[in-house]
């Protein structure tokens, strides 16, 4: 324990210095920008701005692109308590007593409670990050390649199990993505593969362009452009302190939902949303008084805003441990790193220090810098709602071609973009979602080099899997969800085959 304060204190000498105090900050603003602003959500401003990063060392790029991902969290809350409109995913929730609280004239006290509820649950995550992520990624280091490609596999399957879409579709995204992280040379050969006789695609397709395409420029094809500006309920500043009934109210559901949060935030899948969606339904459950809620309870803001908070910082830790992606934001963080030539895993801690440390610092700083922002700047911030999107749009699209651009200075990565953003555009409106097929690009180079070395290990022999115990462990967790998704899938084609049934012996 002493070891791991005296590398915390080493990361908060680099946390503070002046450029990484700045792009921490630059990050949290444009964080709790993106999540108030419907329709663009953490993934598409990380996958945006990812570009600008390429200027920065990995530390300061990690810091500033992390920033962006839980100060969204913060954000998305206010769109959600000021105009009933979910600047972001994971505030679905708030949107229900948050807006009935502004409706009753507390919605300063609304944003408050989402405010400090945030923090705490933040805080209490990074906490839990600092202790638990050194030893986790000091039993990692004895996994070989065999439990790599299971732990990876285990990774896609429990994303696809938890996917809001069906599982085929989901496993059918991630299985394109790994295909799309093929092309260009053979890690283990030095031969070119599906290059289609481009040598701009002899590194492969960069993730840059397909993140930008599909969450940047698919997002705002998919979003209507004629989208009507709601009214925004403007909180004065003398309103913010909630009152004593209003801090007793929210003191357990915050605790709650930041446990239940983090907790979930270490499961692969959209952590973020599902634990906001849980809170709310367990402080109902819990509630003395379950009737209040729709109408303006404190525990529905403090609860759900808590948990998604600490589901974000949960996320991180099998991202910096493990190495493994929970989902596609932490897969486009790693990315990141990747392309700052750091990988996240287990070496991660020895070889780059300075990096895990001087990110776990950040959060705590990042966390203090968003509790500032987000209670006396919330009027301010409620004029950018008024921004119209004939306006907003075109400026992302300007900056998604020349951020993509700048990467390589490729035409190449332009036009991967471009047919990216169509497909995300096509994939939305056929109900599928994109976010595997990014998942699958970026664990690919990984995922096949341990499946290669490990057949290499056992000259051919699939075996090698089911005779080390922790591969057959992880394996058969697979099997186990894969057979839970059939008999759900079962299940609900009976139940549908009944209802049909049922109404066509109603018919006269």
């Amino acid at each position: 324990m002493e070891g791991t304060l005296d590398a915390l204190l080493h990361g908060f000498s680099i946390a503070l210095k002046p450029g990484n105090l700045w792009y921490a900050f630059l990050g949290c603003l444009v964080g709790t920008l993106v999540g108030m602003l419907p329709g663009i959500g953490p993934l598409s401003g990380i996958s945006i701005l990812l570009p600008v990063t390429f200027g920065l060392n990995a530390t300061q790029a990690v810091i500033m692109l992390a920033g962006i991902y839980y100060g969204s969290q913060y954000g998305g809350s206010t769109t959600s308590i000021l105009m009933r409109i979910p600047g972001e995913a994971a505030s679905v929730m708030t949107c229900i007593d948050g807006h009935a609280m502004a409706r009753k004239g507390r919605a300063g006290a609304a944003l408050c409670i989402a405010a400090v509820g945030s923090f705490i649950a933040g805080t209490f995550g990074i906490i839990v990050l600092t202790i638990v992520a050194p030893p986790l990624a000091t039993l990692a280091l004895r996994f070989g390649p065999p439990e790599y490609t299971a732990l990876l596999l285990v990774g896609l399957i429990f994303l696809a199990y938890m996917s809001s879409t069906s599982l085929v579709r989901t496993l059918l995204m991630a299985c394109v993505g790994l295909m799309l992280g093929m092309v260009g040379i053979d890690n283990l050969t030095g031969h070119f593969r599906f290059s289609f006789d481009l040598p701009a695609l002899g590194d492969g397709i960069g993730i840059v362009p397909v993140a930008v395409g599909l969450f940047g420029l698919g997002e705002i094809l998919s979003t209507p452009s004629a989208r009507l500006q709601g009214e925004v309920i403007r909180p004065r500043l003398r309103e913010l302190w909630p009152t004593r009934a209003e801090w007793r109210e929210a003191a357990l559901p915050i605790a709650r939902g930041s446990v239940l949060g983090f907790i979930i935030g270490i499961i692969p899948g959209s952590a973020h949303i599902i634990s906001s969606f849980l809170s709310y339904a367990l402080e109902k459950k819990v509630s003395k008084h379950p009737e209040q809620f729709g109408k303006g309870a404190a525990a529905g803001v403090a609860g759900p805003e808590s948990a998604n908070n600490a589901a974000s910082t949960g996320a991180f830790v099998p991202m910096l441990a493990l190495g493994l992606p929970t989902g596609p934001i932490t897969a486009v963080l790693i990315g990141a790193l990747m392309i700052h030539g750091v990988s996240a895993g287990p070496q991660l801690i020895d070889e780059h220090a300075s990096v895990f440390w001087g990110f776990v610092a950040s959060m705590y700083v990042g966390n203090l810098m968003l509790l500032a922002l987000n209670l006396p700047l919330v009027g301010l911030f409620a004029n950018v709602l008024r921004i119209p999107y004939s306006y907003l749009y075109p400026l992302i699209i300007m900056f998604c071609v020349v951020g993509v651009y700048e990467v390589n200075h490729s035409i190449v990565d332009v036009w991967i973009m471009l047919v990216m953003g169509v497909v995300g555009y096509g994939l939305r409106k056929f109900g599928f979602d994109p976010a595997p097929l990014v998942l699958g690009l970026v664990i690919a180079p990984l995922f096949e080099q341990s499946l290669r070395q490990s057949l290499i290990m056992s000259n051919g022999n699939y075996m090698i899997f089911l005779s080390r115990p922790i591969a057959a462990g992880l394996l058969a967790l697979c099997a186990v969800l894969l057979l839970l998704a059939a008999i759900s899938a079962i299940s609900a084609r009976r139940d549908w085959r009944g209802r049909l049934a049922e109404a066509t012996e109603e018919r006269p």
